[in-house]
């Protein structure tokens, strides 16, 4: 079947996997919105135990995703995970550390005699929380303004990536000389917000507490404000610049409104952004103000659906999905140009119809742990999936 497929349909198929697991993983990182909330709505130790308890059961599974979307990079554009990972590596080697932090957080938070004491694990979910989205959101909005690499063609007949930046991908965050820095930090504060409004909405799913879900609401309302804001920054910006396009030599040229004309001329990744931004509306005035445990699912699709317009924006339309700006313009890589062989693809893509079957073991796990809402029992019982 796939054999059958041309190099250039195996690397769009594959770009379109890696966004769509993108869309999941950012939807996933309600877990890390939530552990921002733990001293904002938890008010006493109780409120807390049940937050930190409520988030526990499902950390594992952003950490998976985030593997899987970094593994299905590294399979099928080998060339960009060299240039990102290998370049920008402060950034990737805080965002790492903020997932092994997370799980010492939970591990030991309930130990009776821990070391460091309960609030010092619970500060290690607060962290992380933090770093981990806004690094993730800034480092997804490059895809948009652009890094500063070089790739280089050795001797040997090997190709290597060579970064320019000067802070190994901090320069990205901080490098306040460059209009682009402050889309990249726009989308970085765009996610950590959404996430504080997933992480609130899903302790209105998830927690038989009247309190918290009053305060979790109440959460939902006052973090939608700064989320549209810079959601709306990134978004209006993205639209009015110019975009990286390649033509059918590979050269690299800057088009006017490249993004805005991937949007008409690709009609569905249009109408995929739109429901998306809809459904995130929808959820967050379910939650903010009918308290609905289903804000949490209107607002999880429309956070997939966003995220994988945005990536589909990207990367599609002979897009370059990973440009170089000034002088290294034309080292902009492309799904063509980075991708792995045509027989790679091919074996890869018979694994990846195994994919419905993770799906569905995923959402049978959730049904599962959600099948009753936490709540002061469950606190109080004692066993090993306490956190």
């Amino acid at each position: 079947m796939f054999e059958n497929m041309s190099h250039l349909a195996l690397q769009h198929y594959w770009f379109i996997l890696v966004s769509l697991l993108g869309g999941f993983l950012v939807f996933l990182l309600f877990v890390q919105g939530g552990q921002t909330l733990i001293y904002s709505i938890g008010k006493t130790k109780r409120e807390r135990d049940i937050l930190v308890n409520s988030l526990g059961h499902k950390y594992p599974l952003t950490f998976t995703t985030l593997v899987t979307f970094g593994a299905g990079f590294f399979a099928a554009f080998p060339l960009f995970y060299a240039t990102s990972f290998g370049g920008a590596y402060w950034v990737w080697i805080l965002i790492l550390l903020c997932f092994v932090l997370q799980p010492i957080g939970y591990r030991f938070r309930s130990y009776t005699d821990n070391l460091f004491g309960e609030k010092t694990y619970e500060m290690f979910l607060i962290i992380t929380g933090l770093l981990g989205t806004i690094l993730l959101g800034t480092a997804v909005a490059t895809f948009f303004t652009g890094s500063k690499f070089e790739i280089v063609n050795n001797h040997a007949g090997t190709i290597s990536s060579v970064w320019r930046g000067g802070a190994r991908g901090l320069e990205l965050a901080f490098d306040f000389t460059r209009y682009a820095t402050f889309i990249n930090l726009s989308l970085g504060l765009a996610v950590f917000c959404l996430a504080r409004i997933l992480g609130a909405l899903y302790f209105i799913n998830n927690v038989s507490d009247d309190g918290i879900v009053q305060k979790a609401a109440r959460m939902v309302k006052i973090m939608a404000v700064p989320f549209l804001v810079f959601f709306l920054f990134f978004l209006i910006n993205i639209l009015l610049k110019d975009g990286f396009a390649y033509n059918e030599a590979g050269v690299i040229a800057m088009e006017p409104y490249k993004y805005f004309r991937n949007l008409i001329e690709m009609p569905l990744v249009g109408l995929f952004l739109l429901a998306g931004v809809v459904l995130v509306l929808a959820g967050i005035g379910l939650g903010a103000f009918v308290r609905s445990a289903k804000g949490i699912w209107l607002a999880g699709a429309g956070t997939i659906l966003t995220v994988f317009a945005l990536f589909l924006t990207a990367g599609l339309n002979n897009t370059a999905f990973y440009p170089a700006y000034g002088e290294f313009l034309q080292h902009s890589l492309h799904i063509q140009n980075s991708s792995s062989s045509f027989y790679t693809l091919v074996a890869m893509s018979y694994a990846s119809l195994i994919t419905p079957l993770v799906i569905a073991y995923v959402w049978y796990a959730w049904r599962e742990m959600n099948k009753k809402k936490i709540d002061d029992k469950e606190i109080d019982a004692k066993d090993e999936n306490r956190y």
